[in-house]
């Protein structure tokens, strides 16, 4: 039987000032700071996680803030759009919310689904759909209460240099299965109940800029090790160039760059969020990895303070 994937493990972007970026993905968008910590590769640039009461697989955005750093330009190789869950009868909460915001926002349509199409403040491109399957958010902020809270991620709508080698990358190596066609887009979705669904533009894309307001990679789940070592083996019997394994502290990576341009993380889905503080406590303080405790002072004299 063809190996599956469970779909999206986290999405992570560039963005502009940290203060900006909580106080939107918090205060408007309701979602949890899960996890302020630093980059691996950069220590003196944060990694914000936002995500659910326990930041599970599937609700996880996070972010580098690049507070003076150049725009980026959305085309081949990244991800167009991030989608966001909401319980059935939430779309209407959110567009005023929204206009409460000031907030621009258009409503378009694909598969016979709504959406509200937005961006954040460093410009990257938010979606807001309804969906019956996956479970209702525990985590509440004011007036977003369960029943209309983002539940975590629909999906992505994808952009490609070779829309079909991304297609046969997505099918036969990673296992998704194709559900749908709908005008330029081809749907493709995995076995979880969140984060389960891509969406790829079949019109091959030009050359995309890195910067802030773009989608650095997209992160899909392994249950464990063992499944991670299972998809590291599939991905490079299939052509790929694959990462060795990297211990990110919450979870371990590998990473490849598909034929069309994007760079695909797999994650597995623990030990997660809780190893270094309680449920309760997660967020609240600036956790290190390990190799760069000793320095822990010049890297807060650093970073922009956040509150």
């Amino acid at each position: 039987m063809r190996k599956r994937s469970m779909g999206i493990h986290h999405i992570t972007a560039i963005v502009g000032h940290p203060q900006e970026n909580v106080d939107f993905y918090t205060e408007v968008l309701g979602l949890r700071l899960i996890k302020k910590t630093v980059n691996f590769d950069d220590p003196k640039t944060y990694h914000f996680y936002f995500g659910d009461k326990e930041g599970i697989p599937g609700t996880v955005i996070t972010f580098f803030p690049w507070a003076n750093g150049e725009k980026g330009k959305v085309g081949g190789g990244q991800v167009g759009s991030t989608s966001y869950a909401v319980p059935i009868g939430g779309v209407e909460f959110w567009k005023k919310r929204l206009e409460r915001f000031d907030i621009p926002y258009k409503i378009s349509q694909r598969f016979n689904e709504e959406y509200i199409q937005f961006k954040d403040p460093h410009g990257l491109e938010l979606e807001i759909v309804e969906t019956a399957e996956g479970e209702k958010s525990s985590w509440e902020f004011e007036d977003i209460k369960s029943h209309v809270a983002i539940k975590g991620f629909q999906g992505a709508r994808l952009l490609s240099f070779n829309p079909d080698k991304t297609a046969e990358l997505l099918e036969n190596i990673m296992g998704y299965k194709k559900v749908g066609k709908d005008r330029e887009l081809i749907r493709f979705k995995s076995t979880g109940s969140i984060g389960n669904i891509i969406d790829l533009d079949t019109t091959p894309k030009g050359i995309g800029k890195t910067g802030v307001g773009i989608v650095h990679h997209i992160a899909l789940r392994a249950k464990d090790d063992e499944d991670q070592l299972e998809w590291m083996k599939l991905v490079e019997d299939g052509g790929y160039h694959i990462s060795p394994i990297r211990d990110r502290d919450y979870f371990k990576s590998i990473y490849f760059r598909e034929h069309g341009g994007n760079l695909f993380e797999i994650a597995t889905d623990g030990p997660g969020f809780t190893i270094d503080e309680s449920l309760e406590q997660l967020g609240q303080k600036l956790m290190l990895p390990s190799q760069y405790e000793s320095k822990r002072k010049e890297i807060e004299n650093v970073l922009i303070p956040i509150k």
